[in-house]
């Protein structure tokens, strides 16, 4: 990748133009270059040798992914309390100059109570211990197969840009070359296609343009968008962990700072930024804040690492510290958050620059969009994921399964059945409106690898409601009307039928009414109706019919476990054996037979309530119509066509008219 001569690049900050040994800059405020990196010679060529990029649909490892292990570099910028805490269950790879070295760093580490079970070393020079900066980039190409994509290091220190092509050598996998000036610190990823950084990589790539250096990050990484910010920090180092950090896929933290600080807005635009942006979960990025002055002692919360189940937070004894941990508990629930306190950590240089995560290379990944907030209801959810076995190893497709709790209940299983080309799907099944759902998906393959999405799982799940109710079935007609005695006779034939894309259980059909109808070999409940499935059911009534009150309709029910389906059933007042009582005062109708209009009128005696609702022969609802009432007379007029300005054929109709609680039902003629 790199040349084995390296070019120096002038580090130029606010003011200082020329840097020469009569006008020493002030180094100690730049920490990250000593006096002697300040005063070497401009050299504005890059010898760089560019590779091809990784094939095929290529994903960049988030921190927060599964790790192997974690860099870190003797001499330290680290307590060893802390290579202790992490020795307890990941892989600690320590960057020594030589064995001489490594012995010492294995005493120190015995001392400490190192788990040297974890303890490796990569014996190659380093210049510092920043291996945040000049760290490895972990990639897997379309195949699965892992990489590292490395970059010139955006800092004169030969020794630590080459680290990554070291670490490749020592794990046995492809090394990229992208020809973009840059740096650890000032680049995060979600791992699912989006990045972000400070515009220090506009300020560092004069020879790129802004949509070359997109271009790159697409090509190599996958990132779409790559999300460049003006930095809020106003400091020399222009590093996006000094201020944000991506806590998975769809969390961000921002740094917060006092009204009173003249930054305050600019933190405020850049948490307001990702609060507008689609993350790669879809939905725009949950955004959670940690109050981070920078007054001494020192306050560099985002300065974190996650390193698998764990979350190391610098502390300096500031008071701001316990807020600090409470807000990664608030924003990570189910990870240990721990802080560590340390007297060397500063504003614009903490824990996340001085140690580097290893992307697990044999890691079981789950690819999976999941479903957040408000989603349109269906009795069932359909989940699916695409799951990656990056050692080789099969995946256990009975070890795939789909966890989920509806309103806090406890966790049900259901297993995700094997598709084909990676992909797995499996059921959130028997939802209602309103329910709030919980889910998280679990993995395991043959290497012993176990993989959960969120990567948290139980804990910090995926949250979902249904909510509106979408219309599953149909009925036809969507009216029943009886108007001879034939009809009663012989029944009147309605259609449910399954217009959705899954199976719809009906848990209960009204079988009888008020005006003596009833469902003639009511189906066995409950019934379930498969897709484009047709229930057919014949409606009835008992002879003579007896009039109930003011009652010439009436409505059967049909529930299932997302709505009650409203079916409405009409007799013909003629067939009626009493006479109606407290119809529409005084109301008419003319002309009848009609031609082209015909007028309801009818009296009332204030603000009320009216509709007017017409019915073909077959019973179908062609025409509704609702308005107020005024005192005294009152007209309607229907111009025979249906609700949607259609013309309707000539023949028979029925019409209902309601007047507050009156109503009053009869036959329209409409003819030539």
């Amino acid at each position: 990748m790199k040349a084995k001569y390296f070019i120096f690049v002038l580090f130029i900050l606010g003011s200082l133009q020329v840097i020469s040994q009569e006008k020493t800059p002030d180094y100690k405020k730049l920490h990250y270059l000593s006096q002697e990196e300040m005063l070497m010679p401009l050299n504005t060529a890059r010898d760089f040798i560019e590779t091809d990029p990784p094939t095929g649909y290529a994903r960049n490892v988030a921190e927060f992914d599964q790790m192997q292990a974690v860099l870190v570099r003797y001499p330290f910028g680290i307590p060893i309390s802390l290579v202790t805490e992490m020795s307890e269950d990941t892989e600690v790879i320590t960057l020594v100059s030589n064995a001489s070295e490594q012995q010492v760093v294995e005493n120190q580490y015995i001392s400490a109570g190192v788990n040297m079970d974890n303890a490796s070393f990569l014996i190659t020079p380093t210049d510092s211990y920043w291996v945040r900066d000049y760290g490895p980039w972990f990639v897997f190409d379309g195949d699965n197969n892992p990489g590292i994509v490395d970059f010139p290091y955006n800092r004169p220190r030969p020794n630590d840009n080459n680290v990554p092509a070291a670490v490749a050598d020592m794990l046995g996998i492809t090394l990229y070359g992208m020809n973009v000036y840059h740096t650890g610190g000032n680049y995060m990823t979600t791992g699912m296609g989006q990045s972000s950084s400070t515009d220090l990589v506009y300020d560092e790539n004069p020879q790129l343009t802004e949509q070359q250096i997109a271009e790159k990050f697409s090509s190599y990484l996958n990132v779409d968008p790559y999300h460049v910010r003006p930095d809020p920090l106003d400091d020399y180092i222009k590093h996006i962990d000094c201020w944000a950090k991506f806590l998975s896929p769809g969390k961000i933290l921002v740094a917060e700072v006092p009204e009173s600080d003249y930054r305050y807005e600019d933190y405020e635009a850049a948490a307001d930024y990702f609060a507008n942006q689609i993350s790669s979960y879809g939905k725009p990025y949950e955004v959670f804040r940690v109050f981070a002055p920078g007054t001494p002692p020192n306050t560099p919360y985002t300065n974190s690492l996650i390193l698998n189940k764990k979350v190391f937070v610098p502390l300096t004894g500031s008071q701001y510290d316990d807020a600090a941990i409470d807000a990664y508990e608030e924003a990570m629930p189910g990870y240990e958050i721990i802080g560590v306190t340390y007297g060397g950590w500063l504003n614009t240089d903490a824990l996340h620059c001085r140690t580097k995560g290893v992307a697990d290379i044999g890691m079981l990944y789950i690819d999976h969009m999941p479903m957040l907030g408000n989603v349109g209801y269906q009795e069932n959810y359909e989940i699916t994921a695409e799951i990656y076995s990056c050692s080789g190893q099969p995946v256990y497709n009975d070890s795939v399964f789909v966890y989920y709790s509806v309103n806090g209940e406890e966790y049900q299983q259901a297993n995700m059945t094997y598709l084909g080309d990676d992909e797995y799907s499996g059921t959130i099944s028997g939802i209602l409106p309103g329910d709030e759902i919980d889910y998280y998906l679990y993995a395991a393959d043959w290497s012993g690898r176990r993989a959960m999405h969120p990567y948290i799982g139980e804990p910090d799940p995926h949250e979902f409601k249904p909510f509106g109710i979408v219309n599953q079935l149909e009925t036809n007609p969507d009216t029943v009307l009886f108007l001879s005695v034939d009809d009663m006779i012989t029944g009147k034939t309605m259609n449910i039928i399954n217009t959705s894309s899954s199976d719809v259980t009906i848990t209960d059909i009204t079988e009888e009414g008020n005006f003596g109808w009833y469902v003639e070999e009511m189906p066995q409940l409950p019934y379930i109706m498969e897709m484009d499935d047709t229930l057919e059911l014949n409606i009835m009534c008992y002879l003579p019919v007896e009039m109930l009150g003011t009652l010439i309709s009436d409505t059967m029910y049909i529930t299932t476990p997302a709505k009650v389906y409203d079916q409405l059933l009409m007799i013909d007042s003629d067939l009626l054996s009493g006479n109606i009582e407290n119809e529409a005062d005084s109301y008419t109708v003319f002309p009848n037979p009609f031609v082209e209009n015909t007028k309801f009128e009818f009296t009332s005696k204030g603000s009320e309530e009216v509709s007017l609702d017409i019915f073909d022969i077959s019973g179908k609802h062609v025409y509704h119509f609702s308005t107020s009432s005024s005192n005294g007379l009152n007209n309607l007029i229907w111009d025979g066509n249906s609700s949607d300005s259609k013309t309707l054929p000539k023949g028979m109709y029925v019409y209902k008219l309601s007047v507050g609680e009156k109503l009053s039902s009869g036959k329209l003629l409409k003819s030539n």
